[in-house]
């Protein structure tokens, strides 16, 4: 009788021990626990910082976010740094990865099959085989594009200039989506009958030779969302008007570095959209995989009346319209 009471005991123990790590479990998005977002940003610019913020700020609104514990790591530009903390966020246990850029979101989800990831700022998903299709990710990865609205942008450049004939296009080699998005400007530039001829730099140092070789080549300068463009704007766009060259670019924070025009996505609200997807995915269970890629909704013209003045642009009453 003492032996089959103590078996008794020992099975009721492990049962409630059971019991609990279910509950535990089952309790882990609940409001009473803590849920850890891990935070992986490539490198620091504006559209980045922007989109990190907007993230960051539409979880703090949710009222249904409960306790959440956000771990925030900079890779400063290294691919190398980017590997060693996604491997970090998945020993910490973080329940859900935001990747912001392409690098970024390349290393989490090379890590990690089991983990929710979001990634933001990253052109198309698909391209680099992040996601199965844009549309069905099929994976444990979804997010938000950045994928500007490179047709309107390129038009830019003959409301700008109705007489350019040649446009310069310029981005970094070593960005896959730079070069997705470049051959998307081809074909627009094509389409309005500009010369489209492409510069690339694979290293930051060589920026300033490439941009000084366009000096009487090209008319205007197109420049897609590009993490190396974006860290070097100022550079280029002092390098570029000192050559008479106006800058459109690919995305609305660069306006205040110098570049001359564009149609821009606010990477704040692109955070934002971002911080929506986190809620569906932990708060109501929804899986990434059947989440499709979001867009920007909102496009707005901006121009740098500053440099437009320098370059002695005049712009037409239709683009003034536009503002």
């Amino acid at each position: 009788m003492k032996r089959s009471g103590i078996s008794k005991f020992i099975i009721a123990c492990a049962l409630i021990s059971f019991l609990a790590v279910f509950e535990s479990i089952n309790n882990k998005y609940s409001n009473s626990g803590e849920t850890k977002v891990g935070i992986l940003q490539f490198v620091e610019h504006e559209a980045l910082d922007f989109s990190r913020k907007g993230f960051i700020d539409g979880l703090k609104e949710s009222k249904q976010m409960g306790n959440i514990k956000v771990i925030y790591r900079n890779a400063q530009g290294d691919q190398s740094n980017c590997t060693l903390i996604a491997n970090q966020f998945v020993a910490e246990n973080c329940d859900l990865i935001l990747a912001i850029a392409t690098p970024a979101a390349q290393s989490v989800a090379a890590v990690t099959s089991q983990v929710p990831i979001l990634v933001t700022a990253v052109t198309n998903p698909e391209d680099v085989e992040l996601v199965k299709s844009n549309k069905m990710p099929g994976t444990n990865l979804t997010g938000t594009s950045d994928l500007a609205p490179i047709a309107e942008q390129v038009k830019l450049v003959k409301k700008i200039n109705p007489k350019a004939k040649k446009l310069g296009i310029l981005f970094s080699s070593s960005e896959a989506n730079s070069k997705y998005q470049s051959n998307i400007a081809i074909q627009e530039a094509e389409r309005i009958g500009l010369e489209p001829q492409i510069f690339t730099f694979s290293q930051m140092s060589e920026i300033q030779a490439v941009v000084e070789s366009m000096a009487g080549k090209v008319d205007a300068i197109y420049t897609p969302t590009d993490n190396m463009v974006a860290s070097n704007m100022e550079l280029i766009s002092r390098i570029s008007s000192s050559f008479g060259i106006p800058v459109i670019c690919g995305e609305d924070n660069l306006i205040s570095k110098g570049a001359t025009a564009t149609y821009g996505i606010n990477y704040y609200d692109l955070g934002k959209g971002t911080s929506k997807q986190a809620e569906k995915i932990l708060i109501n269970g929804m899986n990434p995989k059947n989440m499709p890629i979001e867009y920007a909704s909102k496009n707005k013209l901006i121009l740098n009346f500053e440099m437009i003045d320098k370059l002695g642009i005049e712009i037409s009453e239709d683009l003034k319209f536009e503002l």
